[in-house]
């Protein structure tokens, strides 16, 4: 988790760790999103199934810092 929030924050990226019902609140360029930390073979809890599904924002699931990068702030960037 640590290491996600610095690899956003490194990139300019807002991070509030909330935990529940996901991880973190994020926000770039004025854009509020969700972010889920999972490790490599991290499944989500039902009641995080639950909210994605009837959450109308966006959310990521993410597996590491590089992964967290390239999908908050879209493939370009890791380029």
């Amino acid at each position: 988790m640590t290491e996600v929030m610095k690899a956003l924050r490194a990139c300019g990226v807002s991070c509030y760790y909330s935990k529940l019902p996901l991880d973190l609140i994020c926000c770039v360029k004025k854009e509020t999103l969700l972010v889920e930390v999972k490790e490599e073979g991290g499944r989500l809890t039902k009641v995080q199934e639950d909210f994605i599904a009837s959450w109308p924002g966006r959310i990521e699931l993410v597996r590491g810092p590089e992964d967290a990068v390239r999908k908050v702030l879209g493939s370009a960037v890791m380029a």
